[in-house]
């Protein structure tokens, strides 16, 4: 499977800024085509790559002059990557709560839904249950909502969705995170917020959104929760986010998704 992803960024820069983006995907090695261009009032703006977790990778701008920024992304993709392994670390500290997955918060919730179910049959009722309850809308949430506020809101977005599902999972006892990826098939497209949890040896995505199919996602970053992931954090100075423009295509047709089967992010 060939996938070609992209992202335009539109922005202006009211104060020098310190940002950190993370568009591109995720280290593959089936990466055939990538390039990033970064400019404000047209003139190129240094930046440079740092690596996160789980092959993540962040570019950074340490100074963004005043002005009208610009950030362009595009990346070809063939084939799929290695499964990734949880080291013993990863399957503890995606059990505890976490900025947005306020788990200990809503155990005894999870407990009443889930009481008596493990393993994949906890995933699969997880998943169900967040899909038949939530409803999509878009602008239904704030940026500091948790899974608590999405709970009892019974609305939200894709990361909201996420969130609510990994709250459970780790509720529940089982290792799950967040991760931004793009999505073929997702509409309206944007980037896209799954979850993933630990089990029977592998990373399996959960996408409780039932949005587009788990086989074409590319992974951007992974964390605990969208702390984590944003596809921008600026971390001093000032700019006013404009125009998102995301795009994710397969050559040819995309896959059939199944929502019982057990998908890993390729």
């Amino acid at each position: 499977m060939k996938r070609t992803v992209s992202a335009k960024i539109t922005g202006t820069v009211s104060e020098p800024a310190y940002l950190v983006w993370a568009v591109a995907v995720a280290r593959h090695p089936g990466l055939l085509e990538e390039e990033l261009t970064v400019t404000v009032d047209g003139e190129p703006v240094d930046y440079h790559e740092v690596e996160s977790p789980h092959g993540g990778r962040l570019h950074v701008v340490p100074e963004a002059p005043v002005g009208e920024f610009q950030l362009d992304y595009r990346a070809v993709v063939e084939g799929r990557s290695e499964p990734e392994e949880a080291p013993e670390i990863d399957r503890i500290s995606y059990r505890n709560p976490s900025r947005y997955v306020d788990s200990d918060r809503l155990a005894q919730v999870a407990a009443a839904h889930f009481r008596g179910m493990k393993g994949a049959e906890t995933v699969e009722a997880v998943a169900t249950w967040v899909n038949d309850h939530l409803l999509y809308l878009s602008g239904s949430s704030r940026v500091t909502d948790g899974a608590t506020e999405t709970y009892l809101a019974r609305a939200g977005v894709c990361r909201d969705f996420a969130h609510l599902v990994i709250t459970f999972l780790r509720a529940r006892g089982l290792p799950a995170r967040l991760a931004a990826v793009y999505a073929p098939g997702l509409t309206p497209m944007d980037f896209h917020a799954v979850a993933e949890v630990w089990l029977d040896g592998a990373w399996q995505v959960v996408d409780a959104t039932r949005l587009a199919p788990r086989e074409s996602m590319l992974r951007i970053a992974t964390g605990r929760d969208a702390a984590d992931t944003a596809f921008l954090n600026v971390l001093g100075g000032r700019m006013k986010l404009g125009r998102v423009d995301v795009t994710a295509a397969v050559d040819g047709d995309l896959p059939e998704e199944d929502p019982a089967a057990a998908v890993q992010l390729g």
